[in-house]
């Protein structure tokens, strides 16, 4: 394991995924401990994807007082919770099941509409304790949580002055059958205390290095995990 650490970013190469997953895991598990001990209760958002998924296995098997976590998403997909194409799906399989007493709260409601849902996200957010920490993750074409390049919303949500807003990424490809989404924003990212973003693979590292040499946010939205004000982003990468 070797560490870079820049003024924009601090990122951590590990040998390989075992180790990779065991001491993201360890981070997180750290990181919530002391929210508990300083604040009584930590919240904690998370993102979907198949990256992820090993470290929310790992960190559920810490002992920690599960029942005083609370878990919000970065960002859905406008699908069910119990649909297991969403992003509250894989966390409840992956973590929420295994870390018993953790509250969760998704970000679509069934039966509610979309701008009822991004409504209700922004309230709980306004309203509940400051992450202590967010998960994020990063797609081929260098976007992070729902912001994704070339959709006709991205403007709208990156100078949003709300923590959550609806995005319609139709036509961008890696949003694959899923247009429609609820994203988190920078203003929604800029007080959580710790920044995480999980990658694996060379070409996530190429598409961030050529992200931080374009200093583009439009073209590569995962800019704004790293320059949003606030705290400094760690990356965690393996191959």
């Amino acid at each position: 394991m070797s560490e870079l650490v820049s003024d924009r970013l601090t990122l951590t190469r590990h040998s390989d995924a075992e180790g990779w997953s065991e001491n993201v895991a360890r981070e997180m598990a750290a990181i919530l401990a002391e929210e508990i001990r300083l604040r009584g209760r930590a919240r904690m958002l998370l993102s979907g994807g198949t990256t992820p998924a090993p470290v929310y296995a790992r960190l559920a098997e810490h002992p920690l007082e599960w029942a005083r976590v609370e878990v919000g998403l970065a960002d859905e997909r406008w699908l069910s919770p119990q649909d297991r194409d969403s992003n509250a799906w894989l966390v409840r399989e992956n973590f929420l099941k295994l870390a018993e007493g953790a509250h969760f709260d998704p970000l679509v409601r069934v039966g509610k509409p979309l701008a009822e849902c991004v409504h209700d996200a922004n309230l709980l957010a306004s309203h509940s304790q400051p992450a202590c920490m967010v998960v994020l993750g990063m797609g081929n074409d260098g976007h992070t949580a729902s912001l994704f390049p070339g959709s006709r919303d991205l403007e709208l949500a990156l100078g949003s002055k709300q923590p959550y807003a609806a995005l319609d990424a139709t036509g961008c490809p890696v949003a694959n059958d899923w247009p429609l989404r609820i994203t988190l924003t920078p203003r929604g990212l800029a007080p959580i205390g710790k920044r995480l973003l999980l990658l694996r693979g060379k070409q996530k590292l190429d598409v961030l290095n050529a992200a931080l040499e374009s200093g583009d946010v439009h073209k590569y939205p995962v800019l704004a995990a790293i320059d949003t004000p606030g705290a400094k982003l760690h990356v965690h990468w393996c191959a």
